[in-house]
């Protein structure tokens, strides 16, 4: 979720004519992409959230239905990004700070980045319902297949691993 919101900056940056200096995916420490010069900070820091919602959503709507499993876990990551990014834009606004406090620094509204937020994890939650219901999972562990939590248990490792490798801090 993380590199696919600081990707959302790259691209701002790329398209309003700053220059990215490096992006930190270092998972002991809050992600963020510097840029300088950013000749429009604005934008550079909205496209963060934007895109991090907006990328993974395309990205699912492209997943043929016939893969159930495959689309399902798509949805999950569609809603984990708009909630994790909603709720880093609706709370952020009141700490006023990270990409928040470029935002209110630029001339964006508090109301904004609280309607954004709201509205992302309301999209998120939508998301994630979709998949079906908790109690139901909750009731029929044979839901989850075994083979697919190791697999996704070895590639958090091993995204983990590269993170701390190759990420500066």
């Amino acid at each position: 979720m993380m590199a696919v919101h600081e990707f959302g900056h790259v691209v701002g940056a790329f398209f309003t004519g700053g220059t990215v200096e490096r992006v930190v995916l270092y998972p002991l420490t809050i992600s963020r992409t510097d840029v300088s010069p950013n000749p429009h900070p604005a934008v550079v820091v909205w496209l963060g959230p934007i895109l991090g919602c907006v990328i993974p959503t395309i990205a699912w709507l492209f997943v043929p239905r016939r893969f159930i499993f495959a689309s399902k876990v798509a949805l999950f990551f569609v809603g984990f990004c708009w909630l994790a990014n909603g709720a880093y834009i609706a709370f952020g606004s009141i700490d006023r700070v990270g990409d928040c406090g470029v935002m209110l620094k630029t001339g964006s509204p508090v109301w904004a980045l609280i309607l954004f937020g709201l509205l992302s994890v309301l999209i998120g939650f939508v998301a994630w319902h979709r998949l079906g219901s908790v109690k139901q999972f909750l009731a029929d562990p044979s839901l989850v297949d075994p083979a697919i939590t190791y697999f996704f248990l070895v590639a958090l490792t091993v995204l983990l691993a590269l993170e701390l490798i190759f990420s500066p801090r």
